[in-house]
C-alpha cells in the first residue's frame, strides 16, 4: 500500500463514532424477540408514508443518454433540473455502466456480509475513523440507534485509499470496487457536468475534479417487530452527491416530500440518485438535499451501495457566486476540510448540517 493521502487523512480526523452491538449477529440470534429500547422509534407511530396512488407519484427519471444527444439534450435538462428542484432525487437509465460491473459489485457485497463476525471484525473502524466496518453518526452514549450495519471505505482518491480496511475475501472485492468507482465517478462527472451547465455555473466540474469520494456498503437484517425500528435514521446527505444501487430486491428507501414519506420503487438496472447538502449550499438553496430514511423487512434482509461524491480537498463549501446574482446569500463558506470534520461530529438527524450552515436572517 502507498502513502496514505489528504482524502484518507480527513477520515482519519473526523472523530469516528461510537461502537455499537452488531446488528446483523444480533438479528440472526435466538434472542432477538425483545428489542432492545435503544432501537425502538416511538415517533414511528406518528409518521404518515403514502404510495403513488396517494397522488405524490414516484421519482422522476432521467435518461442519462439523452443529455448529450443533440436532439434531446434540452428536454432532458430541464427534467433533470424539476428534478433537482422540486424532488432532490431521481433515477437515471441508459447511464452507460457495465452490467458486469454491478452485478460483481453486488456480489462481493453480499459475501462480505455473509462472512463470520469475527473475520468482517478485521475490518472493523480504527479509533477516531469512520472508515472501516461499524457504525457512523453514534455520538451518544443515548440516542437512539439504526438497525443496520454499515462498511465505509474511501475510494478515490486512489492514493487516499486505506488497504488495510479491504477484505481480502472475498478475493474478487478489491477489483470489483475499483471498477465500479471507477464508473461511478464516470457517472457523477456526467451529472454535475449537466448540473453546472443548467446553473450557468463556470467550471462547475472542475470542482469536482479528483473528487472525494467514498462508499457505504449497507447491510439492514429483517426485524420481526420492523414497524418499531428504523435501517436507517432520516437525514439529508451532507455530500455533494449521492449515487445508490439497490443490491436486494427487497424495498426500504423512503423520502421525504409535503410532510409525508413516500416509498421510492427502484426500476431494474436504474440508479437512485440524491442531491446532498454541498449542491443545495453552492447553488443557494436553488437545488434542495431532501431528508430520507430506510425501513427494513420482517422477514428478508436489505442490502444497498451508496456512493458520495465531494468536492476536490482544496474547494469551499458555499454559494457560489454565480448562484447569487441578487439574491442574498444563505449559507456560510468553510473550507471541505472543517466542513467533512463537522459532518462527523453531528448525529444523523434531519437537515442538522444544513440548519448549522445557514446564515441567520
Amino acid at each position: 500500500m502507498g502513502e496514505a493521502g489528504n482524502g484518507n487523512m480527513i477520515l482519519e480526523n473526523t472523530g469516528g463514532s461510537l461502537p455499537v452491538p452488531n446488528v446483523q449477529s444480533f438479528a440472526a440470534s435466538n434472542d432477538c424477540t425483545e428489542i432492545p429500547e435503544k432501537y425502538i422509534r416511538p415517533e414511528l407511530n406518528d409518521n404518515r408514508v403514502i404510495n403513488g396512488a396517494d397522488g405524490q407519484g414516484d421519482i422522476p427519471i432521467i435518461d442519462l443518454s439523452r443529455l448529450h444527444h443533440p436532439q434531446h439534450s434540452e428536454d432532458e435538462m430541464l427534467k433533470l433540473s424539476l428534478a433537482c428542484e422540486d424532488w432532490g432525487f431521481f433515477q437515471i437509465i441508459n447511464h452507460g455502466v457495465p452490467d458486469e460491473v454491478i452485478e460483481k459489485m453486488k456480489v462481493v457485497v453480499g459475501e462480505f456480509f455473509r462472512l463470520p463476525l469475527e473475520e468482517k471484525k478485521i475490518y472493523e473502524q480504527p479509533p477516531g475513523s469512520v472508515e472501516g466496518y461499524g457504525q457512523a453518526f453514534v455520538v451518544s452514549e443515548d440516542q437512539k440507534l439504526d438497525w443496520g450495519d454499515m462498511y465505509f471505505l474511501s475510494t478515490n482518491p486512489a492514493h487516499g485509499r486505506n488497504l488495510k480496511l479491504w477484505p481480502a475475501n472475498p478475493p474478487t472485492f478489491k477489483e470489483a470496487l475499483e471498477q465500479y468507482s471507477l464508473e461511478m465517478r464516470k457517472v457523477s462527472h456526467d451529472l454535475l457536468d449537466s448540473i453546472g451547465k443548467i446553473l450557468k455555473i463556470d467550471k462547475f466540474l472542475d470542482l469536482f475534479e479528483d473528487s472525494l469520494q467514498s462508499v457505504r456498503m449497507n447491510y439492514y437484517p429483517p426485524c420481526p417487530q420492523a414497524s418499531k425500528v428504523l435501517g436507517l435514521s432520516p437525514h439529508s446527505d451532507a455530500v455533494g452527491l449521492t449515487i445508490l444501487l439497490q443490491v436486494s430486491e427487497v424495498q426500504g428507501l423512503q423520502i421525504k416530500k409535503n410532510g409525508v414519506w413516500l416509498p421510492v420503487k427502484p426500476l431494474p438496472g436504474a440508479f437512485i440518485v440524491n442531491i446532498g447538502d454541498i449542491i443545495e449550499i453552492m447553488s443557494n438553496g436553488k437545488y434542495k438535499s431532501i431528508e430520507h430514511r430506510a425501513v427494513v423487512n420482517t422477514e428478508r434482509e436489505r442490502m444497498s451501495i451508496a456512493t458520495f461524491h465531494n468536492p476536490r480537498f482544496d474547494a469551499k463549501v458555499g454559494p457560489l457566486p454565480e448562484t447569487l446574482e441578487k439574491n442574498e446569500r444563505y449559507y456560510k463558506t468553510i473550507s471541505l476540510h472543517e466542513y467533512i470534520r463537522m459532518i462527523f461530529s453531528f448525529k444523523l438527524e434531519g437537515k442538522n448540517i444544513l440548519d448549522y450552515m445557514k446564515l441567520e436572517a
